[in-house]
């Protein structure tokens, strides 16, 4: 096995080598105790002439390569959230194009796909008016249910921007939720995850925001299939699954203690859509699967590995994250080049990549080392490491 030459946190490089690679049993079965959605990235088309800001292009056979892959292990889909950089370069022009695509390869190959509607067609503004924000949100619900697939009622950054009050929040999700053909997902990002979604719900306080999303719930239980929560407040998960209605799906957001909020406790536990499964997603499945056979030893000695590369991939600045997640891509493969729309590759610092790489060697998440070591080389190299 060869070694290259990494930057550690102090500035000093040093030696490494990295491991066997991983070594995880696939069952080819779906999960039997949870719903496991993981939110999935798009690979960029490296070679389009185009503004990689204002147009960057999608490699839609990759793209759509990467989603196959993930249904194989017996994940779901979250299509078009922020993992797909959604807001952070995908526009919603773009994002049609990914559902449309995306849903049609899960009825080819039987996936289970839910996808992100949101009002992100509106610039947020106060100018903009709370029907406006109804208006935006029922073009992309419709779209979505168009082409076959479950709505994820993604935050408004429009929403935030207008509203006066938590009641505007809750007259805005009633309409919507009143009119969908079938039950959805609703999510609840944090502003450590996006800034402009600061006091959702109509408060800071976050106990206070949990209140008025809950009474939105419990007055549409009938439309609403789970609630994905990223807060990354492990005991505010908690509380707030206690407090759903019987049939209402807790889907852990937790990037950070997700492996603890899955297992769950005697009250209940939390079913999954986290944008780390796309990094991690052989050793969710294998976790996911010893769970569905009551071995919690081996779920926890697969998934406790994982944490601290998905501490360290969603570390502040949060919203960074998807640079981790499509490093990891490359590493293992799944795409040839370190490239990204909008340009986001450049999210992260060479040092934090450097560690990124030991950290999924030590979870055994580099499939093939030997290839994972020469494509971080060309980082390294790239950096200015020799």
């Amino acid at each position: 096995m060869s070694s290259l030459t990494l930057l550690n946190e102090n500035g000093s490089l040093y030696t490494y080598t990295a491991g066997k690679g991983s070594e995880f049993t696939i069952k080819e079965q779906p999960f039997k105790s949870r719903v496991a959605f993981s939110a999935a990235h798009v690979v960029s088309n490296p070679f389009a002439n185009t503004d990689p800001l204002k147009d960057a292009q999608i490699d839609w056979e990759n793209t759509l390569a990467y989603r196959r892959h993930l249904w194989s292990l017996g994940l779901a889909v979250a299509e078009a959230m922020d993992t797909a950089q959604r807001g952070m370069g995908l526009n919603w022009e773009m994002a049609k194009e990914l559902i449309s695509r995306s849903v049609a390869e899960a009825k080819a190959v039987g996936g289970r796909i839910a996808c992100g509607a949101g009002t992100d067609q509106l610039i947020p503004h106060p100018d903009v008016t709370i029907d406006e924000v109804i208006a935006a949100y029922e073009e992309q619900c419709e779209f979505v249910e168009a082409q076959g697939g479950q709505i994820i009622l993604m935050a408004s950054r429009a929403l935030a921007a207008v509203a006066k009050s938590p009641e505007d929040y809750e007259h805005v999700y009633r309409h919507i939720l009143q009119n969908v053909k079938r039950p959805v997902i609703l999510h609840w990002l944090g502003e450590m995850f996006d800034p402009a979604l600061k006091g959702y719900w109509g408060h800071t306080d976050l106990d206070k925001a949990m209140e008025v999303c809950l009474r939105v719930i419990h007055e549409n239980a009938d439309k609403v299939d789970g609630i994905k929560i990223s807060l990354l407040d492990a005991e505010k998960e908690i509380r707030m699954r206690r407090l759903l209605p019987d049939g209402v799906r807790m889907y852990t957001g937790d990037d950070f203690n997700y492996a603890r909020l899955i297992e769950g406790d005697e009250y209940g536990h939390s079913d999954a859509l986290l944008g780390i499964f796309d990094a991690i997603a052989p050793a969710a499945s294998a976790a996911l699967h010893a769970l569905d056979e009551g071995n919690n030893k081996k779920y926890h000695e697969i998934l406790e590995k994982t944490v601290p590369l998905s501490r360290h991939i969603f570390q502040a600045p949060t919203y960074s994250y998807k640079t981790g997640i499509v490093f990891m891509a490359y590493l293992n493969g799944h795409q040839s080049h370190f490239r990204m729309i909008g340009g986001a590759e450049s999210a992260r610092s060479i040092t934090h990549l450097c560690q990124l790489f030991v950290l999924a060697d030590e979870a055994g998440l580099l499939v093939d080392p030997e290839l994972a070591t020469n494509r971080m080389k060309l980082v390294t190299e790239l950096a200015g490491i020799n």
